[in-house]
């Protein structure tokens, strides 16, 4: 090695070495102070919150005091309490409530729907029983309950604190709350300021590196050019290397493209080229637009080859897997002219997303690739929820191909190796067998697998 580049190399290693020791060590401190100034406003707005909410219903407590300490259980005592509690609101997000022991809602002033209901049982969107943790609370002296409930000013469902004391004699838990909004904004105001903060110093430090290093290298190029030519090599090099990522990732991407955008264009191609058959049939010329349209898709449909689609199919998330693939087969059955057949067999039970997404989109791939080449006249579709795990088949009568060549041709079976990285990504096996009036795509999930999403899932 030239004794100019173990110069520089000497030069430059203790420079960035202190300088990222420098910057993991005021990163760190930054983090462990904003984590200490965070919790520390966290804790006061908290006491200040549960203070006020304390306050709050000693106030209704008082406030009704004059009719409890009548030893009146008469109906008409109750509903002036009701009454009293009902005018002591502090703003549109401040109210009192009262349920009975047994979680029935005897008054809600900002939700009146809810009066006469029995929400014992009622759990928030992160499952908390709500009412029943607030009616333990209450018998045992009073305490604090985190839970979410919806906000009247914004009818969003919104963190809130809420308290409750218990009325024996009447058989009443009354109780208030303060959402917790306006705490996670402060919050979130505070971890927005520290990051700047971080960004900053952190920026300051890489200038000086880069200072330090252009410093550095410019006084090793004005000592020696030869050994700016070699490190200007060594940048090619490193620069083709990175091209070549760049490239491998555009292949990823290009074998991503083929399994969604595509679809999409050859079912626009499709619904045009119906159209233009229906005019035909009724004697009316096809718009010139139209048969440009067609001839661009055409275009386009030859360039885009695969498609990565991560985001989760809609169907999914609102029908489930068997009445989402029902859906794409009635429509797949209605331009590509075929009969479509769906079968559900054993308990259908409620798969991960990663599963549900993958099956999905391999039921996709095998409909376009039926429609494109099998030349089938009826497409029949599979599922069997078994104690082992799941199970898709798909079959059509179509002309059928020769598997193991179209694996081999690198210009061809993109959309089968695409769905075989698929399955495989989740743990589970895909096998197609075709001859000449039967084609047929399997896959298999085992429940491990799927029990392994739901694990990761959960601890998410």
């Amino acid at each position: 090695m030239p004794s100019r580049l173990r110069f520089f190399l000497l030069s430059v290693t203790p420079l960035l070495a202190s300088l990222a020791l420098i910057a993991i060590a005021v990163r760190q401190q930054q983090h462990d102070l904003h984590a200490r100034e965070r919790a520390l406003v966290e804790s006061a707005y908290m006491a200040a919150k549960k203070t006020e909410l304390r306050n709050y219903v000693e106030l209704a407590q008082s406030a009704i005091a004059p009719l409890y300490d009548t030893h009146l259980d008469d109906a008409e005592t109750l509903k002036a309490a009701q009454r009293v509690l009902e005018a002591l609101d502090y703003g549109i997000d401040g109210y009192f409530f009262v349920f009975d022991a047994t979680g029935r809602n005897v008054m809600h002033p900002r939700q009146p729907e809810l009066v006469g209901r029995d929400l014992f049982e009622l759990r928030d969107v992160d499952g908390t029983p709500v009412i029943q943790q607030l009616i333990a609370s209450a018998h045992a002296g009073g305490d604090y309950v985190q839970y979410v409930w919806q906000k009247p000013s914004t009818y969003t469902q919104t963190p809130k604190l809420g308290y409750a004391v218990s009325l024996p004699r009447w058989n009443w838990v009354v109780g208030t709350g303060l959402y917790l909004d306006d705490i996670q904004a402060t919050l979130a105001q505070l971890d927005r300021q520290v990051s700047d903060n971080v960004a900053a110093t952190l920026g300051w430090i890489a200038g000086i590196a880069a200072f330090g290093v252009v410093l550095i290298g410019l006084t090793g190029f004005y000592l020696n050019v030869s050994d700016a030519r070699v490190a200007d090599a060594k940048l090619r090099l490193l620069a083709r290397q990175v091209v070549k990522s760049q490239e491998d990732e555009r292949a990823h991407l290009s074998r991503e493209l083929h399994d969604s955008t595509s679809q999409t264009l050859v079912s626009i191609k499709l619904l045009l080229e119906s159209t233009t058959a229906q005019l035909a049939r009724t004697g009316t010329v096809a718009p010139a637009p139209l048969t440009k349209a067609l001839c661009r898709l055409s275009d386009a449909l030859h360039e885009v080859r695969t498609i990565s689609h991560r985001l989760r199919p809609a169907e999914l998330d609102v029908l489930g897997l068997p009445v989402a693939l029902e859906q794409m087969g009635d429509e797949f059955s209605s331009h590509a002219d075929m009969a479509f057949s769906l079968r559900v067999r054993g308990e259908p039970a409620r798969l991960p997303d990663e599963v549900n997404t993958v099956l999905f989109r391999v039921a996709q791939e095998g409909l376009t690739n039926i429609e494109k080449h099998a030349g089938a006249t009826r497409v029949q579709l599979r599922l069997l929820f078994h104690a082992g795990g799941l199970r898709m088949r798909l079959m059509d009568d179509g002309g059928g191909f020769d598997v193991p060549a179209v694996r081999a041709d690198p210009r061809r079976g993109i959309g089968l190796r695409n769905m075989r990285e698929r399955v495989e990504s989740i743990g589970g096996a895909i096998s197609m067998t075709s001859r000449p009036g039967s084609t047929q795509l399997l896959v298999d999930i085992p429940q491990r697998s799927i029990d392994r999403f739901r694990a990761q899932r959960e601890a998410a």
